[in-house]
């Protein structure tokens, strides 16, 4: 029998923690983003034992983009993953790789996974428009390594919807909750190993998770598995997918009420492994001056975060209060006449800010160049506008402001020469993390 099952998980955006969610000893705040990655997964148990399990994962949104993979073992009785046609994307080859080993499957099955994209991940030029009664996708001429990404981690929300359609079809009476932290585990192996390296891991979190303060695990739960084909892999594997000593942070939070997230693309993309390579060059370089330069940013970072869950307090203790701050700042009256706590909010992002701009001047890496300093300095004298950042590792992507639900940022930036290189993408904070679909809304678009 066939059995057919969908998934989605949401993008993400780091407002307070970049670079210093590399570190385990930092908290980060991130915001899980509405535009979605989507799997939609149908598998049934093949009837000769001695045919080898097969796995099609397609695309059509890019070219009709398809991989074929036939599932043997080797001599040590781990799983192995083969392209019959030759073609690559590791991210998918290693997400199948670890969990059938993971799972040990003794079965032969037949799956087939189809991925969708939500519009806000690439850009949107040269592709035709498609939907149906429940869902809409952009369709593209050019095959998915070619269309240029947005930023809001794609790749992770590939890992972790591909990931869940997988385990789906390993457990009998599959149910999200129980089987999240597996899911969450299994994606950061696949999604550090396609990389190359071991990051944060705060994207495939809230692509597992929601909008969360995250606290990265060790890197060495990753880097201390044995190589792929070695005997011990799938034993290792299963031990660390299983361990209760990750040490990550997850707990889910939610913007306050009244208030949303903006994201402006620039449509100018940076180079987060090069920015990364130079903070941390200039940080090593620099002790103890670096530290304390962190310091301050985790300071403002902490601050940050106490701010928006005093503002969530207000909300519920005092609503009456809390509407007439956020009327004011509708109509940018006098900062006087604000909350203290829409002021924490003003100031420790102020803090942030200034320090990653005293270390774009030291380091030379771009996370707040004064392009995007001038932007959002104009961003936020608009009415409506709270405050605002260049997200995650900053450079020239995006980005990103906190502001009140009535606020209209298109209107408001309408044939003004000041935001003529910013698109408003059409996004909002999502609570939650992976959550289950019906398959029947990803057929007949049109």
């Amino acid at each position: 029998m066939v059995v057919k099952r969908a998934f989605s998980a949401p993008g993400k955006a780091l407002l307070a923690g970049g670079y210093l969610v590399l570190d385990s000893k930092y908290e980060a705040y991130v915001v899980a983003l509405s535009s979605r990655m989507h799997s939609v997964v149908s598998f049934e148990e093949t009837t000769d034992p001695n045919t080898s399990t097969m796995i099609n994962v397609k695309s059509v949104q890019f070219n009709n983009d398809q991989w074929a993979f036939k599932v043997d073992k080797n001599e040590h009785n781990n799983y192995t993953i083969k392209e019959i046609n030759g073609l690559q994307n590791p991210f998918i080859e290693k997400t199948l790789f670890n969990v059938l080993n993971y799972f040990g499957v003794n079965k032969s099955y037949k799956i087939s996974i189809e991925i969708f994209s939500d519009s806000g991940y690439h850009s949107q030029e040269k592709s035709v428009l498609k939907m149906n009664s429940y869902k809409q996708f952009h369709y593209h001429s050019e095959t998915v390594t070619k269309v240029p990404k947005t930023g809001l981690g794609s790749s992770a929300g590939l890992v972790t919807v591909l990931t869940t359609a997988l385990v789906s079809c390993f457990i009998e009476q599959f149910q999200l909750e129980p089987f999240l932290k597996i899911i969450h585990n299994l994606s950061q192996v696949s999604h550090c190993q396609a990389q190359g390296k071991v990051g944060s891991g705060f994207d495939v979190a809230a692509a597992t998770f929601g909008s969360i303060i995250y606290r990265r695990f060790q890197p060495e739960l990753i880097n201390d598995l044995p190589k792929y084909d070695s005997l011990e892999y799938k034993r290792k594997l299963q031990k660390l997918i299983d361990s209760k000593y990750w040490g990550y942070k997850s707990e889910n939070v939610k913007l306050p009420k009244g208030l949303r997230l903006i994201m402006g693309d620039v449509n100018n993309g940076s180079e987060t492994v090069k920015l990364v390579s130079r903070v941390k060059q200039w940080y090593n370089k620099n002790l103890p001056e670096s530290l304390e330069i962190y310091t301050k940013i985790n300071e403002g970072n902490m601050a940050f975060i106490k701010s928006l869950e005093d503002l969530n307090e207000l909300a519920a203790i005092n609503p009456d209060k809390y509407d007439k701050i956020l009327a004011a700042l509708d109509n940018k009256e006098a900062i006087t006449s604000l909350d203290s706590s829409l002021l924490s909010v003003q100031k420790a992002v102020n803090q942030i800010r200034s320090n990653f701009k005293y270390i774009t001047k030291k380091s030379g890496a771009d996370i707040e160049p004064d392009v995007q300093t001038t932007l959002l300095d104009n961003s936020i004298a608009l009415n409506g506008v709270l405050t605002g950042l260049v997200p995650g590792a900053g450079g020239y992507d995006a980005i990103a402001l906190i502001t009140t639900e009535k606020c209209d940022i298109q209107e408001e930036t309408k044939n003004n020469k000041k935001f003529e290189r910013v698109s408003w993408l059409d996004l909002h904070q999502e609570d939650y993390g992976i959550v289950e679909e019906c398959p029947t809304h990803y057929i007949n678009f049109n």
